[in-house]
Parts: structure tokens; C-alpha cells; sequence
């Protein structure tokens, strides 16, 4: 069974995907950048405050899962420049309290809307 998950309050996708699928009791959530949700807008930012925008994105399209940062076993992190690693760690780690997902950041040569940082999970029920 596949269900497509759409928070209202949560960029709309800018290509032919879902913002997350429910597959059995997995969700997978398309990576996210940071599109505010009320203009539908990406405006570059410090790389602190691109990562906060698409951490609450994230946890938008969690919610409308019925799921919490504590259901996911498993994130993608793509950097435009891997030097904001620290900084994007900081940011990230704040929203799990213990028993942090599986993980790989990697730099890629370019992201949507030219944006610094993209993150994609994937959460259990």
C-alpha cells in the first residue's frame, strides 16, 4: 500500500514528486531546501538559517505523518560546500534528543534553486 503525504503547511513540490510516501510503516520524505512554506519562495540565507528552514519543513511533513524527529532512522544531507558542516550539524542535532539516525552528508556541484543545503529522511512508525 502507498499513501502520499502532503503537509499544507510545507513547500510544494517544484518537480513531479511527493513531499513524503508511506510505503507499509516507512515513510520516505523527498529531500527539502529551503522554501519558505507561506511564499513558496527560496531567498539564500546564512547556511545557519537555510538549515533551521529545512529542518522545520522536515518536521512539518513529520507531523502530517503522524511522526516526531524520534521516528527517523535514516537522513541524506547535501552540501554545496562541505565547510558549513559544522554549522549544519549544529543546527541538525538540535532536533533529536538521543539515538540519532543513520547518516551521509556529501557535497554535490549544485542544488535546486542553487540553495546550500537539501535533507531527505526516512522515519518509521
Amino acid at each position: 500500500m502507498k499513501k502520499i503525504i502532503q503537509a499544507a503547511n510545507a513547500p510544494a513540490p517544484i518537480g513531479p514528486y511527493s513531499q513524503a510516501v508511506l510505503a507499509n510503516n516507512t515513510v520516505y520524505i523527498s529531500g527539502q531546501i529551503a522554501i519558505d512554506p507561506a511564499t513558496q519562495t527560496y531567498s539564500p540565507n546564512d547556511i545557519e538559517s537555510e538549515t533551521t528552514l529545512v529542518m522545520e519543513n522536515l518536521k512539518a511533513i513529520l507531523t502530517e505523518a503522524g511522526l516526531t524527529f524520534m521516528h527517523v532512522v535514516k537522513t541524506s544531507i547535501f552540501l554545496a560546500d562541505m565547510s558549513d558542516f559544522a554549522k549544519v550539524n549544529s543546527i541538525y542535532s538540535q532536533y533529536f534528543d538521543s539515538d540519532f539516525p543513520a547518516r551521509e552528508t556529501v557535497q554535490v556541484s549544485v542544488l535546486p534553486k542553487n540553495c546550500k543545503v537539501e535533507i531527505s529522511m526516512i522515519a518509521c512508525h
